[in-house]
């Protein structure tokens, strides 16, 4: 299954020059753990709710003038749209992350895709063959 079929459309997003607070209000009130930051509609990075904790709170930094350019991971490991299932999988393991933005074969962002995505398609999966089994095995 292609990853557009799987993907969240409605991605979050800010830019490299939007404060801390700024994008800690936006994770709020989405209700998302992380958020994307685009430079010219390409993923340029990402922030994440750990990136905050870990990269301000733990090492005593004020939020203050800090921008998420400052925070964000730039190692931002995405997949193509057109990519399956078990490469999302794959590189979700191979990079350590949770969260894959999904772009366009011009690198523009068209959505993300996460574990819980992944989780939940694996969930319905595994009730779809538990209903086989139980519409086959022999009443107790």
């Amino acid at each position: 299954m292609p990853v557009e079929n799987l993907a969240r459309s409605d991605v979050v997003t800010a830019s490299t020059d939007d404060s801390i607070q700024e994008i800690a209000s936006t994770m709020d009130d989405e209700s998302v753990g992380s958020i994307v930051i685009t430079d010219g509609g390409e993923p340029a990075g990402i922030v994440t709710d750990r990136d905050l904790t870990t990269q301000v709170i733990a090492e005593g930094e004020s939020p203050d003038g800090l921008t998420a350019e400052d925070v964000m991971s730039t190692d931002l490991c995405t997949i193509e749209q057109n990519s399956g299932f078990y490469e999302a999988t794959e590189l979700m393991s191979e990079h350590g992350v949770r969260r894959l933005p999904v772009v366009d074969s011009d690198g523009e962002l068209t959505g993300i895709i996460t574990v819980d995505d992944l989780n939940e398609l694996l969930a319905d999966e595994h009730q779809q063959l538990a209903s086989v089994i139980q519409a086959q095995r022999p009443p107790y």
